[in-house]
């Protein structure tokens, strides 16, 4: 990539954050708790115009969640030859007449969001805020949840603490939502490692599963950091080795060779699915879905119609994946490289358009340091939806009986 990107940027002291020289914040041997060098000053410090910029990533994050739920949740569990079956065409929301509506995907970002509005500065307290609104989110009568959710969220009803509610589980429900710490602790990665940390631990025990968050807000820190042109796979890969240890997970690292692998093969992200064994589609199993969102921004980078497209196609757990991607290319294209006709086909209720553009706006705010133009919802709030939810029980039913006719 050519430095005269780097040139223009206020904080740009003569090297670019990718220049190969440079790479020592994301090698393997630093520490995830202790990085050696922050890329940016913290946005305080920046000029006006600049700190303004800030606002599209927050923003892209939580409406790129949004599409890439909306546009995979009428697929979510089918096989990649079902989906082709099924859904020909190009890919737009279809889940209730031409419209697009979200699921636990956006709306467990969303209280991860508001939680950390509420407490930015103590994990502890972050996990009490979002544990608060799991509890009252289940007693709206959501129509999808995860097992090891679910099962967390009874144990917070039955009084236990958010320290100990989680279930030794490795499926996606942390990383689903882990996109937004990214943004809010960017050159802030001791910060970023124990909010996510806390947040994984509310509903997953399984280090796995923090593995996987822990990779997808960092990979959103890299891209506000380093504001890439082009897929810095180096970087990425060098980040992506460094969160666990080849002796302790040799599963991860074997996976990220695979990735590795297929990348410079410039294979296609069906083809690397193939690699992971998940011809019939992506499952919830942490280690399956982070990598192939994760494969399909970096293959498709900068493109969020052609990544969600590649991880749609590839069926399974289609609306998580596809959230995962669509908050990974948010982050690095802002709300601007979202397709407009997805985005106004997406209409729901309370989490609408509007409402998440005004909560990333309020998150970019908070970064900067500026009073918040945003109320945050009290917890119980969440159950003003319940409405809202069995429409949405209704709509899921007739895709079930659907889904028992042709084509098969």
């Amino acid at each position: 990539m050519e430095n005269s990107h780097w040139n223009s940027l206020p904080w740009f002291s003569g090297k670019s954050p990718l220049d190969e020289e440079n790479t020592s914040v994301l090698s393997p041997q630093s520490s995830v708790l202790n990085p050696e060098v922050t890329l940016i000053p913290q946005p305080s410090a920046l000029c006006p115009s600049v700190a303004r910029h800030l606002d599209a990533p927050f923003i892209g994050i939580l409406l790129g969640t949004a599409v890439g739920d909306s546009l995979g949740l009428p697929a979510e569990g089918l096989s990649r030859r079902r989906v082709a079956r099924l859904f020909p065409g190009p890919w737009r929301q279809r889940f209730f007449f031409g419209s697009g509506m979200v699921s636990d995907d956006t709306e467990h970002t969303v209280f991860v969001a508001e939680s950390l509005l509420e407490e930015p500065n103590s994990p502890q307290q972050f996990q009490t805020r979002f544990a608060g609104r799991l509890r009252w989110w289940l007693a709206a009568l959501p129509a999808g949840v995860g097992w090891a959710t679910l099962r967390a969220m009874l144990k917070l009803w039955l009084g236990v603490s958010p320290r100990h509610s989680g279930v030794y589980s490795a499926g996606n429900g942390a990383a689903m939502r882990a996109a937004i710490f990214g943004a809010c602790f960017a050159s802030q990665t001791e910060r970023l490692f124990q909010f996510v940390q806390a947040a994984t631990k509310v509903t997953h025990t399984d280090t796995k599963a923090q593995t996987g968050a822990l990779a997808i807000a960092r990979l959103v820190e890299l891209t506000i950091l380093t504001q890439p042109v082009t897929c810095p796979a180096a970087i990425i890969f060098q980040l992506l080795a460094s969160l666990t240890d080849a002796e302790d997970d040799p599963e991860w690292h074997k996976i990220l060779g695979k990735l590795r692998l297929s990348y410079e093969q410039e294979a296609t992200v069906a083809h690397f699915a193939d690699t992971l064994k998940l011809n019939r589609g992506v499952t919830g199993y942490v280690y399956h879905t982070v990598p192939v969102a994760v494969y399909a921004w970096m293959h498709h980078f900068r493109d969020f119609r052609a990544t969600l497209e590649a991880v749609l196609n590839c069926g399974g757990d289609t609306d998580t994946v596809a959230a995962i991607a669509g908050a990974l290319t948010g982050a690095t294209v802002g709300p601007q490289g979202i397709p407009p006709e997805w985005l106004s086909r997406l209409r729901d209720w309370p989490l609408s358009i509007a409402f998440l553009q005004g909560l990333g706006k309020a998150l970019a705010c908070q970064k900067r340091g500026e009073p918040l133009p945003f109320s945050v919802r009290p917890a119980w709030m969440t159950v003003v939806a319940l409405p809202r939810n069995l429409f949405f029980l209704l709509v899921v039913v007739f895709h079930g009986i659907r889904r028992l006719f042709p084509p098969f």
